[in-house]
């Protein structure tokens, strides 16, 4: 049996559908779901993990730890935990890939870049007046589709063949907010025009949902990124024998939220 936490956001919920559709038996856990509970009471996960193979760890958002009494629970289970790009370059700690690697379970890391899901910060503007605002217009990232993260995650929790290996998950190429923006607009069948922020103003933006050392470093990787974090990973195609999605099939899958 297979344990995925966070059964109810943009991974999660295909992570159990893939599951699900394989034949996998599945336990969706969420803070508010049909099984209820906190990666932040490790007790609650007491009859969360009872009996699973494997558990898939997405932590929520604020979640400082500590990480061991979590893994405490997973008994013997094989643990895949949604880390992301930023600890590999740098930009992020490691504590909590590392509480992983030394918890003495079987384990797999996957680090996503950003989500193609962020565009969706734009989804009121574009509704409203068929624009969006970014800084930095033509930087490229290769951000990848949450459906690609779920999609491998599925495929590593089914085969254990994957423990010990830490993937880097990307889309297929580095896109622009700009780039983005058209997208959006082919998606929809009119344009959607790009309005240049700057950096104070993006900072402003994001301090309404974000603190201030976080909005900092969001910036720095959306202005100045570096060659790995621009860097194309071949990992999603040697887990799942496919290309990763393009930012325009995420957009044409997700229109509706732009109407």
């Amino acid at each position: 049996m297979i344990v995925v936490t966070g059964a109810t956001g943009n991974v999660g919920r295909p992570l159990v559908e893939a599951l699900t559709a394989a034949g996998e038996e599945v336990r969706a856990v969420s803070r508010r779901g049909p099984v209820s509970a906190d990666l932040s009471d490790a007790a609650s996960l007491r009859s969360a993990f009872s009996g699973a193979s494997a558990v898939f760890l997405l932590l929520p958002p604020g979640f400082q730890g500590p990480l061991s009494p979590v893994l405490e629970q997973a008994g013997g289970a094989r643990v895949v935990l949604l880390s992301s790009q930023g600890v590999g370059t740098g930009r992020h700690p490691a504590f909590f890939e590392e509480a992983v690697r030394g918890s003495g379970l079987e384990w797999t890391i996957l680090r996503p870049g950003g989500f193609a899901s962020n565009a969706l910060q734009w989804a009121e503007s574009v509704r409203a007046s068929r624009s969006l605002a970014a800084p930095f217009g033509d930087v490229g990232l290769p951000v990848i589709d949450p459906s690609d993260i779920a999609a491998v995650a599925a495929a590593v929790l089914m085969d254990a063949s994957h423990a010990g290996r830490t993937y880097e998950l990307t889309g297929p190429a580095p896109i622009s907010p700009r780039d983005q923006a058209a997208a959006i607009g082919e998606a929809l069948g009119e344009p959607v025009r790009f309005v240049s922020q700057t950096r104070a103003e993006a900072f402003a933006s994001f301090r309404a949902f974000m603190p201030p050392e976080v909005a900092e470093a969001t910036l720095d990787i959306l202005g100045t990124p570096t060659p790995a974090e621009q860097r194309v990973s071949p990992d999603v195609s040697r887990v799942l024998g496919r290309p990763p999605r393009p930012f325009a099939e995420w957009a044409a899958r997700n229109v509706v939220a732009f109407k």
